[in-house]
């Protein structure tokens, strides 16, 4: 089981309400909207797929990582690694 199955639902609540966004993002383009207005809007999408990305980070550090090195060994260090990653991707993004 995975660290955020017990949110599963309400993650998939807000990557639908995402998927909203992006729809009327592509809907606006097509509609010619004012640029500064689609630009508000990708702001805003980019702002909810981080604030996803960073529960589910959270939720990764508390379950996996946490489990891993409770265990400890290769599989901690490979979990530490793979976090450090997935950050290092966060912020470059």
């Amino acid at each position: 089981m995975h660290g955020y199955t017990k949110e599963k639902d309400n993650y998939l609540k807000r990557l639908a309400r995402i998927e909203g966004q992006v729809r009327g993002l592509a809907r606006m383009i097509d509609e010619d909207k004012y640029c500064i207005d689609v630009l508000t809007q990708i702001s805003a999408v980019t702002r909810s797929l981080q604030s996803v990305s960073l529960k589910l980070l959270d939720e990764h550090l508390k379950h996996c990582v946490a489990e891993a090195l409770a265990e400890g060994g290769q599989n901690a260090d490979e979990k530490v690694r793979e976090a450090s990653d997935a950050i290092a991707r966060l912020i470059r993004s």
